[in-house]
């Protein structure tokens, strides 16, 4: 069953990992250059991009648990201006197919539940009364009929309301809400999500802090000893 997402944010993700991917690359090579090379200009600067990285983490990390009442309000705003202006803005189609895959991924519907949906324009219908939903709230575990998928094509949907864009999908579609959707919505299921793996992110974020401490101890100490090191070694060779 396809739900409908072009995944074009998973794109831009993915490149965005990539290309945090090369400047990780990049930063090592510069720390090994500079140990191999003995230039201390090096081993500098690789201390401070890393000291800078730390500090911004630690930043962030205190931004966060300071003020998560108040971004969790920014996401909700968020999300509720995306819901209520669906398939209304072809330039927020990034945003509309971000919170589908999260609707997906997660098995919820809407912020608060499927209601969210229901007061939006665009799925609103003149051929019936009954509330519809994206396809993205459709949980296909719960029956193996297919058919309600295909009760609403994309002519269907460009009929559906005045502020409605035909073309702007080839793969949108939407169902009956009353169908089988689900019944939760996505800010209990991602409280779920982050209680569930609390432990997990805690770790990781400590362990690169850690990882980075050790870096930048190891940097800082090469290059204030940088000749007595080489010294040493060369007595083994």
């Amino acid at each position: 069953m396809s739900h409908g997402l072009s995944f074009l944010p998973l794109q831009i993700w993915s490149k965005a990992l990539a290309i945090s991917g090369i400047l990780t690359m990049g930063l090592a090579l510069l720390g090994c250059v500079g140990a191999l090379k003995e230039l201390r200009c090096l081993l500098g600067l690789y201390f401070g991009i890393l000291l800078l990285l730390f500090v911004t983490q630690i930043t962030l990390g205190i931004l966060i648990s300071t003020q998560h009442i108040r971004l969790e309000r920014k996401v909700k705003d968020i999300v509720q201006e995306t819901i209520q202006n669906y398939r209304t803005d072809p330039e927020k189609s990034a945003a509309e197919e971000s919170w589908e895959y999260v609707q997906f991924q997660l098995r919820c519907c809407g912020w608060n539940s499927p209601q969210d949906w229901f007061r939006v324009p665009s799925l609103s219908s003149n051929m019936s009364e009954a509330y519809r939903v994206p396809c993205s709230c459709y949980n296909s575990s719960a029956t193996n009929d297919s058919a309600i998928l295909d009760m609403i094509s994309l002519s269907q949907f460009s009929r559906a309301g005045p502020l409605a864009r035909p073309g702007y999908s080839t793969d949108l579609c939407v169902v009956p809400a009353n169908s089988y959707t689900y019944r939760e919505g996505c800010e209990r299921s991602l409280q779920k999500w982050l209680h569930n793996n609390l432990i997990s992110i805690v770790g990781i974020c400590l362990g690169v802090g850690l990882l980075e401490l050790s870096f930048m101890a190891l940097s800082i100490f090469l290059c204030r000893n940088l000749d007595q090191v080489y010294d040493r070694l060369a007595r083994y060779r």
